[in-house]
């Protein structure tokens, strides 16, 4: 969970200073907190989330608590891959999130048929991306996802408009899902050799492997 806080420093009879920091990780943000309590300088600390809800610090520390053992820091990547020859698609995703102390990753990729392009595949993968943060349960908040599609990601951000109406159907899936889980979108591209997991995954969808797998990352 991220947020933004907002704090004054000083003390009484001597000058005061407001500060605004940057996103921090909310565990991060109570350290801060308690650390400045210390030097005794701490006045009227505010902490704001990423769905603009303000917070105290007794208030936070009890939401920390309560979300403790929710999916949060999700990062997810996708990749799709479409074989013109026989009309086969092939998509994988890997997501990583923490769920209480403990890292996890899950990989899955799947084969798919009746679809035309190569960045439809890639609007195939993000859509299956979002239903698997839905089996997860993962809470209102921001989500990056990464992938190697600078045109798929460019249109589903918005800065791109989409022309093909089979990708705008799947656009509009995929948002109606992202709307209903609540969650704020970062999309990131990024080159094919960062990709490696997830076009792998899709290339050994199209081989006949099929992939599903949780494993603890925590210690890696």
């Amino acid at each position: 969970m991220k947020v933004i806080m907002s704090w004054t420093y000083g003390s009484p009879k001597k000058p005061t200073c407001e500060f605004v920091s940057d996103w921090l990780d909310a565990e991060n943000a109570l350290i801060i907190t308690e650390d400045l309590q210390k030097a005794g300088r701490l006045r009227d600390v505010e902490f704001r989330d990423e769905a603009g809800t303000s917070w105290s610090t007794k208030e936070l520390r009890k939401l920390l608590a309560e979300i403790e053992d929710e999916p949060q820091d999700v990062i997810v990547y996708f990749d799709g891959g479409y074989q013109k020859q026989n009309g086969l698609t092939g998509i994988g995703v890997v997501i990583y999130y923490t769920q209480g102390k403990t890292r996890w990753r899950i990989r899955m990729n799947a084969v798919l048929a009746e679809l035309v392009s190569n960045n439809e595949a890639e609007y195939a993968a993000m859509f299956e991306a979002v239903r698997q943060l839905e089996e997860l349960g993962v809470r209102p908040g921001s989500c990056t996802f990464r992938g190697d599609s600078q045109v798929v990601l460019n249109q589903l951000s918005g800065e791109w408009p989409v022309f093909e109406e089979n990708l705008n159907r799947w656009l509009d899936r995929i948002e109606e899902k992202i709307n209903n889980l609540g969650i704020k979108p970062v999309y990131e591209h990024i080159v094919r050799k960062e990709n490696t997991e997830a076009d792998k995954l899709a290339s050994q969808a199209l081989n006949g492997e099929e992939i599903f797998s949780k494993l603890n990352v925590t210690e890696k």
